[in-house]
């Protein structure tokens, strides 16, 4: 529960770990991106400390589709350097991480369907507003009613994501202008990597003061346009096997993309073989 939870730190302008009473290892360099190995109650707490403090912050998220667009487009690299905290949506990047030497654990996935029902819980009971954008047209009324079926006090506003998201259109602008007078708590964007990631970035200093997460295909799931892969699959590590078998046209997500972070794996797999090195000399000389 949250009011168990101890306080947490501001973020500050040089993005240290959100937590500072805790352990440092909790924000990480990866395959080239900064990333927090974090649980989704801290993602929590983290979320209702900046809405206590009317502060706007984003919440992203990294796998390996990520990390390589990060390589590709400017403006992504823009918005996870924008980001607050980002978790960590990927088993074997957090065993990547392991093998490297972080402090990674198989609890530190968090995505939404990890943390769906603890987040509705959250948001019904301290009365949040959460203003989700996304999805085809007709996609999130039908979510927001299943949702209700399950939290009928929840306080949901939606827009499709089909509309013309460029800088200056109207249609953004639009938009835009019904999350402000919404004003949520919460803002979930889910219009797939990198559209979303894009969005966030440049309409951040338009959006009005709330957390954003970046969710993707969160309320298509809600609203059974799709099928989410068997949560067993995720701690395994094989929910992308699902992905692929029902949409084959991942495959070159799945089965290309890795191999252009060959360079960033071998600057990880250096900087482990060195710290290794370093320790026993540092206990000798202690």
């Amino acid at each position: 529960m949250l009011a168990q939870q101890r306080p947490i730190s501001e973020p500050t302008a040089e993005r240290r770990p959100f937590r500072l009473a805790r352990r440092a290892e909790e924000r990480v360099r990866v395959l080239g991106g900064l990333m927090d190995l974090v649980k989704p109650e801290e993602v929590f707490h983290f979320t209702a400390a900046q809405i206590k403090a009317r502060r706007k912050a984003i919440v992203g998220n990294h796998n390996l589709h990520s990390l390589y667009l990060m390589r590709r487009d400017p403006e992504i690299r823009a918005f996870y350097d924008l980001c607050d905290l980002i978790e960590v949506d990927s088993v074997p990047l957090i065993l990547w991480a392991r093998l490297v030497g972080r402090s990674s654990r198989r609890f530190h996935r968090c995505t939404y369907l990890d943390w769906r029902n603890d987040f509705w819980d959250w948001a019904v009971r301290d009365g949040l507003r959460v203003f989700f954008v996304g999805g085809e047209p007709g996609v999130a009324d039908r979510a927001i009613e299943r949702l209700r079926g399950e939290w009928p006090k929840a306080q949901i506003g939606a827009h499709h994501g089909y509309f013309d998201a460029r800088a200056g259109a109207a249609e953004n602008q639009a938009v835009v202008d019904r999350v402000a007078a919404f004003a949520p708590d919460i803002l979930l964007v889910g219009m797939g990597m990198p559209r979303q990631e894009a969005w966030v970035w440049r309409n951040f200093e338009a959006l009005p003061p709330c957390v954003m997460f970046t969710v993707g295909g969160a309320f298509d799931y809600e609203a059974g346009a799709q099928t989410p892969a068997p949560r067993w699959m995720g701690p395994l590590g094989i929910e992308w096997l699902f992905r692929l078998a029902t949409n084959p046209r991942l495959i070159g997500r799945y089965t290309l993309e890795p191999w252009r972070l060959i360079g960033p794996a071998f600057v990880d797999l250096a900087l482990a073989a060195r710290a290794a090195v370093s320790r026993p000399a540092l206990r000798r000389a202690s």
